[in-house]
């Protein structure tokens, strides 16, 4: 593809392009190739870059502008999830099952032909987890796990991956465990990377890759 950089996975981690030459179409798409290594992952949310691909395609690095993020204090809490919050049918753990919650993300779903959470993104996310980068959100119903979210602490952002949700509320449950943890944190805003109409019910707006950038590179940051 024109303009597109390919990375060898015998090039430096760090090796990516400036995120300004991300493609406007698709939109986001910087570079192809590398590999799924806990380095070079690191160094690609560092730069707020991030990897998205289907199984069979080559590795895919994105960057799009404008970004989707949900800053904490505009999470919006429907009277219907503060209705089940109050209810306490469900108790939300951290970091308990990160496995479990990432292979759930990765079920097929109605509607959905595929997953683009194949096996070695898996691997590559549960290495993250195992380097205290990587956090899972868990929603549980007496001993069953029935929602969740999982994504990668990096300074002060949360860059959120994927949810699922086996019961009603579920996922929302857990991003709102998420969102409490924000402030005590010191995590700005959590980035959803692209738009959906589920994201935006829940509070999610576009904001320039500069200013995403910006909370990446936060002085109170740390990882």
């Amino acid at each position: 593809m024109k303009g597109l950089t390919w990375l060898s996975p015998e090039d430096p981690v760090e090796q990516f392009p400036p995120v300004a030459q991300a493609l406007r179409e698709p939109s986001g798409l910087l570079a192809a190739g590398g590999d799924l290594s806990a380095e070079r992952l690191l160094a690609a949310y560092r730069r707020g870059i991030f990897p998205w691909f289907s199984p069979g395609e080559p590795i895919l690095w994105w960057s799009p502008d404008p970004r989707e993020l949900l800053y904490p204090t505009e999470f919006k809490l429907s009277r219907s999830l503060a209705k089940t919050l109050r209810s306490g049918r469900y108790t939300v753990r951290r970091d308990t099952a990160f496995a479990q919650v990432i292979g759930h993300c990765a079920a097929p779903r109605a509607m959905a032909s595929g997953t683009w959470i194949s096996s070695a993104m898996q691997a590559a996310y549960v290495r993250l987890h195992a380097l205290g980068v990587a956090h899972s959100f868990e929603t549980w119903q007496d001993d069953e796990l029935v929602g969740g979210l999982y994504g990668l602490r990096v300074g002060s952002v949360f860059c959120g991956e994927s949810m699922f949700s086996r019961r009603s509320d579920a996922s929302k449950v857990a991003l709102q465990a998420l969102i409490s943890c924000c402030e005590a944190e010191g995590i700005e805003v959590v980035d959803c990377q692209m738009p959906s109409p589920h994201l935006r019910s829940l509070g999610s707006r576009p904001v320039s890759r500069r200013q995403f950038l910006a909370h990446l590179a936060s002085p109170d940051a740390t990882d």
